[in-house]
């Protein structure tokens, strides 16, 4: 805050991380333990003053149906937007391709929106994020047109090895601009990896801090 910057959105506990789990929604019997989750991220967003909080989704469960985990998840994000609007906070979901985390519950835009369609809560929306979208899908500047108004944040690295967005096969500068021409006013998370450092990865970056973008 003391420089000057804005804290967008963080992850809402994602369960036991360093054993590799991934995330409570869609995780059936572990009800209770994701509601706390919500109730202590939501307690740090107060104070933070972050409008969005990333909930994950978990990995797929062997033995468990889909159907099953996907009724669990629904009825968990349901209860996470409806904790969360009194605060105006906005709960987001991601698709996150399988290759990253293998098993990720989660994976295609359709499904996110149609998901975000079946809770019916306003301040419920989908984390695009074009890496993921093309690692899986691609196709990414159609469905940015088809879901402009269902996606609340925006997230980027080049494809296909998760670095700097000026890098690899992704034509960022047509898609950032599709984004200005579209109206979308929301902001542009960098999640990649530096092939060399932070500063020396963001010159990709210089003329669109220069254009006030």
């Amino acid at each position: 805050m003391r420089a000057g910057l804005a804290q967008a959105l963080f992850n809402a506990p994602p369960g036991d991380f360093a054993k590799g789990e991934r995330g409570l929604a869609a995780l059936p019997g572990r009800e209770d333990e994701f509601r706390h989750a919500i109730d202590k991220a939501l307690s740090y967003a107060r104070v933070l003053g972050n409008g969005r909080l990333h909930v994950m989704a978990g990995l797929a469960m062997p033995g468990v149906e889909r159907a099953r985990q996907r009724e669990t998840y629904v009825a968990n994000l349901a209860h996470a937007a409806g904790a969360a609007v009194a605060d105006g906070i906005t709960i987001v979901i991601e698709p996150i391709n399988t290759r990253d985390i293998p098993g990720f519950f989660l994976n295609r835009q359709d499904e996110a929106h149609a998901i975000c369609a079946e809770v019916g809560a306003p301040n419920l929306k989908v984390q695009f994020d074009f890496y993921h979208c093309q690692v899986v899908e691609g196709d990414v500047a159609m469905k940015i047109r088809k879901y402009l108004g269902g996606f609340d944040h925006v997230q980027i690295a080049g494809v296909p090895d998760r670095n700097e967005p000026d890098v690899g096969e992704v034509n960022y500068p047509y898609l950032l601009a599709l984004l200005d021409e579209l109206g979308y006013g929301g902001w542009v998370g960098c999640e990649y990896r530096p092939k060399a450092g932070t500063s020396a990865g963001l010159g990709w970056a210089k003329p669109w801090l220069a254009a006030g973008r």
